[in-house]
């Protein structure tokens, strides 16, 4: 099942959905509870997607896939995480916005994993019962704000630096997913998860080893090789098939 958020034109409220082929049909109810369907139905084309939910917090993991024909390192004791705030957030087609000063900041295709439960100190084994579906994430970065000490808090934090979208996937095999990007038409990301060097099973069962997951927090699982520079007027198109696409546009302050 395809679950979206989307607007009508000339209306600001945003309704929950779900997407059957290029058909919206609105729900009532909670995202991760009981949802009725309304009856109404909308053509795909007539309506503003929105990101496909409001996260609860955002977590990322940096260094998480190698290059086709290299080998993987072991899975490493503790990973390289870091949190993206909520102002980041932006969904399809929405710009992601040039810091003042900068003239090129960095995409990164992923897939980001949507918890639908509360899990603490759970295994490996136990994580698939956690997950309410998936989507398809941007991980922008502005470079130039990376710590010289190793923090990447700044840089990945400006407003509109984590598109997501166009729909949460609740039944998806991500082990045979592809992980593409193109940029102006050009491919430049185009992987298989077996690159992942900490499977999304442990990398839940990690993550909620220090820290309680919440129903809504979005997981980004890392990004395949490829993930390069953007500029004012790029347009940047993450694919992950059996999700969708999520396009957003590149620019400058106006």
């Amino acid at each position: 099942m395809k679950l979206i958020r989307f607007s009508l034109p000339g209306h600001t409220e945003i309704h929950g959905g779900i997407l059957e082929g290029t058909t919206v049909r609105p729900y009532a109810g909670d995202l991760f509870g009981d949802r009725s369907l309304t009856g109404e139905s909308y053509p795909l084309d007539q309506v503003q997607l929105h990101a496909p939910l409001t996260p609860s917090n955002i977590i990322g993991i940096g260094k998480n896939f190698v290059a086709e024909g290299q080998a993987k390192p072991p899975v490493p004791d503790m990973p390289i995480l870091f949190m993206k705030p909520l102002s980041t957030v932006v969904g399809p087609n929405a710009p992601i916005v040039l810091p003042p000063g900068i003239d090129e900041i960095k995409f990164e295709s992923e897939l980001a994993v949507v918890i639908g439960r509360t899990a603490s100190r759970i295994r490996p084994e136990q994580a698939e019962e956690f997950i309410f579906g998936y989507t398809v994430a941007n991980d922008v970065a502005a470079l130039q704000y990376f710590h010289p000490e190793g923090h990447w808090t700044i840089g990945k934090s400006f407003d509109s630096f984590c598109p997501l979208g166009p729909a949460i996937e609740t039944s998806f095999e991500y082990e045979a997913a592809r992980i593409q990007a193109t940029v102006n038409g050009r491919t430049m990301q185009n992987s298989s998860m077996d690159r992942i060097i900490m499977p999304i099973d442990r990398m839940i069962a990690y993550i909620s080893s220090f820290t309680t997951l919440q129903p809504g927090d979005v997981i980004l699982t890392g990004t395949p090789a490829g993930a390069d520079l953007v500029r004012d007027g790029d347009t940047v198109v993450c694919t992950i098939d059996g999700i969708g696409s999520l396009s957003n546009p590149v620019q400058a302050v106006r």
